[in-house]
């Protein structure tokens, strides 16, 4: 298992950027495909990027395609999610989860989860 925090949420103007980071501690970490997901208000839990172990494969979803890149440094324990061209609509609290595939996209085909990083993307 690991350990997960989130890091890099903010305010944001609409079409602005932010980069966030999720630290993992253990060992293990590098083992685990992650995966970022959010939860805006009043909604459920949404994938929104995942990656393989290696850092050779990665998904999205559809709304977030073209302007989030998902990233990891096994060396530093961290994968990362830059957010490019933000939108109201992806005001949401991001989490980062760790799990055994990166095509997984159900929040309960994750076992760890970090407590998470408010977006707000203002108009």
């Amino acid at each position: 298992q690991v350990q997960l925090v989130e890091s890099g949420g903010g305010l944001v103007q609409s079409g602005g950027s932010l980069k966030l980071s999720c630290a993992a501690s253990g060992r293990t970490f590098r083992t685990f495909a992650m995966g970022w997901f959010r939860q805006g208000p009043g909604k459920e839990r949404e994938f929104v990027a995942a990656i393989s172990w290696n850092g050779g494969n990665t998904y999205y979803a559809d709304s977030v395609k073209g302007r989030f890149t998902i990233s990891r440094d096994n060396a530093k324990n961290t994968v990362y999610l830059q957010m490019n061209i933000l939108k109201p609509e992806d005001t949401a609290v991001y989490y980062c989860a760790a799990g055994f595939s990166e095509s997984q996209r159900y929040p309960n085909q994750y076992h760890d989860w970090g407590q998470g990083t408010q977006v707000t993307v203002s108009s």
